[in-house]
């Protein structure tokens, strides 16, 4: 009986996403607190050097974290950047919604806009984004107000969308059937593309086509995020109430608590075996068996 009563526990562990933590988090580690009192941090990104820039939002500021656990701003103002990419060229690009455009900027500060309208109209204010392998951007532009918006920001999106802004610069919506998109992240081999429906708490998978239109849309997970990422085992991290992990299959294999609640992720350092969280007022670190693809 005792036998079956300890199988009996494993399995419900199995089915609630907790069996597998052990076999992504290294050895003894824990979240561990890595700076404190921003007003909200968002966007991290990672370097080409391993270094994690991400944002406080609401003081128009993007910070850079370093494995030695410093953390040094980068750029003041920023155009109230929230999500954030490195491109190729070692250009981070965000999701600047001051003017409600995506921007890159160069690593001594200077700016180039990519995109900024759809069809004559300001973008909602776009929110998060990826950057495929051919440097396409997917981009979510949802609509969440912000009181430092001008008078005559008017002209926004009917449809809360996902949009496809091509190398030669084309932007063209290839989402328009959500309640509020949110965050979103691609595979490493550009084929794949995860989307959350942050209001309707469900992530959609999508096959990418080669013209950067979407394909094939498959329930992927029954949960919302705000921020995504991926690891080099295929698992797929949403920050939601805590940290939830799902592998390649949709499977849910582990839930990681953050003392505040995540807004956002990505891995970091060197190696890629540091999992950056952006929680609020804070920001977190917890070192992983699992590296990044990114």
């Amino acid at each position: 009986m005792i036998r079956i009563y300890l199988l009996t526990i494993i399995l419900m562990m199995a089915v609630k996403g907790y069996s597998q933590d052990n076999i992504l988090i290294a050895k003894g580690e824990k979240v561990t607190k890595a700076g404190g009192g921003y007003a909200f941090t968002e966007g991290p990104a990672v370097a080409p050097d391993g270094r994690v820039f991400f944002t406080d939002q609401p003081n128009d500021k993007i910070e850079v974290w370093s494995e030695n656990g410093t953390i040094t701003t980068f750029l003041h103002p920023c155009e109230r950047s929230n999500g954030m990419y490195f491109n190729k060229k070692g250009e981070l690009v965000t999701c600047a919604d001051l003017h409600n455009r995506i921007v890159a900027f160069n690593m001594d500060g200077k700016q180039l806009i990519l995109a900024e309208n759809y069809k004559g109209k300001h973008l909602n204010g776009p929110n998060d984004l990826w950057i495929a392998p051919n440097d396409g951007i997917y981009l979510s532009d949802p609509y969440y107000h912000r009181d430092y918006w001008k008078a005559d920001h008017k002209e926004i999106q009917e449809v809360r969308g996902v949009y496809y802004l091509s190398p030669e610069g084309k932007l063209i919506q290839v989402i328009n059937d959500y309640k509020q998109p949110n965050g979103l992240i691609g595979t490493p081999d550009g084929k794949t593309l995860y989307v959350s429906d942050i209001n309707d708490s469900k992530i959609w998978k999508y096959k990418i086509n080669t013209d950067g239109t979407l394909g094939d849309k498959t329930l992927f997970a029954p949960e919302g995020a705000d921020g995504m990422t991926i690891d080099n085992e295929g698992n797929v991290y949403l920050s939601n109430k805590y940290v939830s992990v799902f592998d390649k299959t949709g499977k849910k294999i582990a839930s990681i608590e953050v003392p505040e609640m995540p807004s956002n992720l990505c891995f970091g350092g060197k190696k890629r075996d540091i999992l950056f969280i952006t929680a609020r007022t804070s920001v977190y670190t917890l070192k992983m068996k699992v590296k990044g693809v990114y």
